[in-house]
């Protein structure tokens, strides 16, 4: 099982079963400019793969342009 964090707003979410950022993403329905991918401190990429028991938190990114 996967844990999925949206930000900001403090939404929890469960995926069974997902290989890659870029799968997360489509469930989700983001685009990858859209927000930031975070596992652990870390960024990833669309390419990272992901594991059952990860914990990943889905930061949305706006400009204030």
């Amino acid at each position: 099982m996967i844990t999925v964090l949206l930000e900001p707003e403090r939404r929890q979410l469960h995926y069974p079963k997902l290989n890659t950022v870029l799968q997360l993403l489509h469930e989700l329905k983001l685009g990858q400019t859209d927000v930031l991918v975070i596992r652990d401190k870390e960024l990833l990429t669309q390419d990272r793969s992901l594991a059952p028991g990860d914990t990943i938190t889905v930061r949305r990114v706006t400009s204030r342009g």
